[in-house]
């Protein structure tokens, strides 16, 4: 198959490293003025990969479209309406969509796969592909399990049975939203698990069961399948998310714990702005998601903050378990 990978950052090098090793014609894309582009350009590799041969480097958009069966994007998750612009303009017509990214439009409350339908695609040619794993990981050959959905039961389909290997054990999604919403949401739960590492340890367990069910409750209202939140997408990252040495998501809350900033991406600080916009659209109550977004949002002592709102999450009043 002709793929084309857009995006050369840790997760597109992986992708094109990755579906490359099973055989498929690959294209890697970057724009010109990219870091990530250009090292891998220079040197056919980057601290995560080592590119295959057989793998194009192209910095030509119009291009990499052009030639692509299927068209796999992996970017910051705020910039994908923008960058569609760009991508339909090169010709999609007949042409399938993987993301293989995790996050929700935070000015909107859209989902990626909704940007994408907006952007013109057909819903029916999208899939997303998402679940636990970290590259550094998974170049030494330790294997893990992942998930991919779409609303096209045979584009999923053929996509798993294409893209399985002794590496990644793939399944079926049968949740589209509840798929989306829990991929992202994972990732403000690591940035809470970063400032825990911080303030207080012990509390990682209860972050886990309380996190997972806030996400499923979100889920549920939104109209997806309440069980999701408690699949690969979401809980089934939690170990990847909230106790890794990898997890930007996690270092991210870690360092603002510290009074200190992080410089590299952490999608969990605009997907809990997002998420926010969402419990307040669906009437759902989202505490570990507000109080994320308080202390990536709020101003004053970062240090301060952090140890505040977990202050007012142990003083909430006393609720069921399970309630809805």
């Amino acid at each position: 198959m002709k793929i084309s990978v857009l995006g050369c950052g840790r997760w597109g090098s992986f992708i094109a490293w990755y579906l490359s090793r099973l055989g498929n014609s690959v294209t890697s894309w970057g724009p010109e003025e990219d870091i990530s582009y250009r090292v891998l350009k220079e040197t056919g590799r980057n601290e995560y990969v080592v590119l295959d041969k057989n793998i194009r480097l192209t910095c030509d958009l119009k291009e990499a479209v052009e030639s692509a069966e299927l068209i796999v994007i992996s970017i910051s998750s705020q910039g994908l309406r923008g960058f569609m612009r760009r991508v339909t303009a090169c010709g999609i017509e007949g042409k399938n969509f993987v993301l293989c990214m995790k996050g929700i439009e935070s000015e909107t409350g859209k989902r990626l796969s909704e940007v994408l339908t907006e952007s013109g695609v057909d819903g029916n040619k999208i899939a997303v592909w998402v679940g636990p794993g970290h590259i550094q990981s998974f170049v030494q050959g330790v294997p893990n399990c992942m998930v991919i959905d779409s609303a096209n039961d045979a584009l999923k389909r053929e996509l798993v049975d294409r893209f399985k290997s002794d590496l990644i054990r793939f399944y079926y999604g049968d949740d589209l939203i509840g798929t989306e919403i829990g991929a992202a949401a994972k990732n403000v739960m690591g940035i809470a698990a970063g400032v825990l590492d911080v303030i207080c340890v012990p509390l990682k367990g209860p972050l886990m069961s309380r996190g997972a069910r806030e996400v499923a409750r979100l889920i549920k209202a939104m109209g997806g399948k309440e069980l999701s939140a408690y699949g690969l997408a979401h809980l089934g990252d939690y170990e990847t998310t909230l106790f890794s040495p990898y997890s930007h998501n996690r270092m991210y809350g870690e360092m603002l714990a510290k009074g200190q900033r992080f410089d590299k991406l952490a999608e969990g600080v605009a997907t809990s702005k997002a998420m926010r916009l969402l419990g307040q659209e669906y009437g759902v109550e989202l505490p570990i998601t507000e109080a994320v977004y308080s202390v990536c949002y709020g101003e004053g002592d970062d240090v301060k903050r952090c140890r505040e709102e977990i202050g007012k999450l142990f003083a909430r009043s006393t609720k069921a378990e399970m309630y809805e």
